[in-house]
């Protein structure tokens, strides 16, 4: 296994690599809000906060993954309206709102919310994804929360099963119902990590 660190966030000079990472592992429920992926990119790049991102990187700075998280005080991936319509324009930007909510995740008090974990390709197999969720875990930890929650989708087993074997454990199942035509996935689950 190569050598990699954690560190908390990403510099300015990486945002649209950040942005692509993040694209490339999530582009499959994002598309129809935040496609095309010029744009989609463009979009995260722009609201992409550092301030909530542990990044994984090898021996020459080059950043390999990163693991979003979200508090009361923002999250690794955030906007708004306005940030929707300098990309999209203000028409385009009223239907993505309204589609984009239907993905948004509720806070809870003393909660860390994961906002997502992408390692390149040529990164994966090395731990990375286990060392990314386990310094989230530490994170909540330095925030004094109680717990790490996070989301699941069905279609992404590998995810689900990474989560089970770091010990979260499996909570209610939201379904989609018809709008899964529309983000690729039909539901998805609630994990949580006890601190």
């Amino acid at each position: 296994m190569s050598a990699f660190r954690i560190t908390s966030g990403f510099t300015e000079n990486e945002r649209e690599v950040v942005a692509a990472l993040y694209w490339e592992a999530f582009s499959r429920k994002l598309t129809l809000g935040l496609g095309p992926n010029t744009k989609g990119i463009a979009f995260l790049a722009r609201v992409a906060d550092p301030r909530f991102a542990l990044c994984a990187r090898n021996d020459y700075d080059v950043l390999l993954g990163i693991a979003g998280f979200k508090t009361a005080q923002g999250g690794l991936i955030g906007g708004g309206f306005s940030d929707l319509s300098a990309v999209y324009g203000i028409l385009s930007a009223s239907w993505r709102a309204v589609l984009l909510s239907f993905l948004e995740r509720d806070l809870e008090d003393r909660s860390l919310l994961m906002d997502g974990i992408c390692v390149t390709k040529q990164a994966r197999g090395m731990g990375l994804g286990t060392a990314l969720l386990r310094a989230i875990k530490d994170e909540g930890r330095a925030r004094d929360c109680s717990d790490v929650r996070l989301d699941v989708i069905d279609s992404n087993p590998r995810a689900k099963a990474l989560y089970k074997r770091e010990g979260f454990v499996t909570g209610k199942t939201t379904s989609l119902g018809p709008l899964k035509h529309l983000f690729g996935f039909s539901s998805a689950t609630e994990m949580r990590y006890t601190l």
